[in-house]
């Protein structure tokens, strides 16, 4: 059975001090061992992240990586920066990563492929544009960025894979994909991986919904049977709200 996977995102967010409140905060609570807690603060944080949750079942992640191990590629981390203080995830392929900052699916399969051959856990964001949509070519879409893994990734570095769907137009406008249409392209992915893959692999791979997923929506839409959790963005920097997302998949 898969576990639920509830990440906190929070991008370009929080100083020192925000981050140790919310992680000092968040410390302090519990839930059901089915639970896998994962926040991604900014760089500068990561260390004293990790230092904070370092008796905590939560883990830090990273939200970016260049694909290469080291060189001249000023303001860029590398998998061993990240490793030497013990971040062992990081998020690959985030629509911001694709959009704001031109990483075409040639630099993501690049940074898959040293994370992976590495020993890094990627969580690969996938998800179509509101153009897209309206011109129903979202399965091309998604085809395409998923390919980036399907083509190269053998069936035995899946354990090493999160999923994470997150329909772009529903990101930080406060408008989300409806119960039913994140299940219906959870669905459609899962069936995929059996398509490529197996049954088996498609069974345990991990795929989370991202997009404007909060406190209001998280139940019915978690409850999903091929949604395995959430990529939270704007309601992971507040901890009543995120710990409320984390309380509604917690059956205890």
């Amino acid at each position: 059975m898969r576990k639920k996977v509830i990440i906190g995102n929070w991008k370009m967010n929080k100083n020192k001090e925000e981050t140790e409140y919310l992680l000092n905060n968040l410390a302090k609570k519990t839930w059901e061992k089915e639970i896998n807690v994962k926040v991604c603060p900014s760089y500068v944080n990561l260390e004293n992240a990790q230092n904070i949750l370092k008796n905590s079942s939560i883990e830090v992640v990273a939200q970016n990586m260049h694909y290469e191990k080291e060189g001249a590629y000023t303001g860029e981390i590398s998998y061993k920066m990240l490793k030497s203080i013990n971040i062992n995830t990081v998020i690959i392929g985030h629509s911001e990563r694709r959009t704001l900052f031109c990483e075409t699916d040639e630099i993501i399969k690049k940074k898959v492929n040293i994370a992976l051959k590495n020993n890094m856990n990627i969580i690969f964001c996938f998800g179509e544009s509101l153009e897209d949509r309206k011109k129903e070519k979202q399965i091309d879409a998604i085809n395409k960025q998923l390919d980036v893994l399907m083509d190269d990734v053998g069936i035995n570095k899946w354990n090493q894979i999160i999923l994470a769907y997150e329909p772009v137009w529903a990101i930080g406008t406060g408008i989300n994909a409806t119960p039913d249409q994140a299940q219906q392209m959870h669905k459609y992915v899962r069936a995929q991986i059996t398509k490529r893959y197996n049954q088996e692999l498609s069974n345990s791979v991990p795929i989370l919904y991202g997009g404007s997923l909060k406190p209001s929506n998280s139940k019915e839409i978690l409850s999903k049977p091929d949604i395995d959790g959430g990529l939270i963005g704007g309601a992971s920097l507040n901890f009543d709200d995120f710990f409320s997302i984390i309380r509604s998949v917690d059956k205890k």
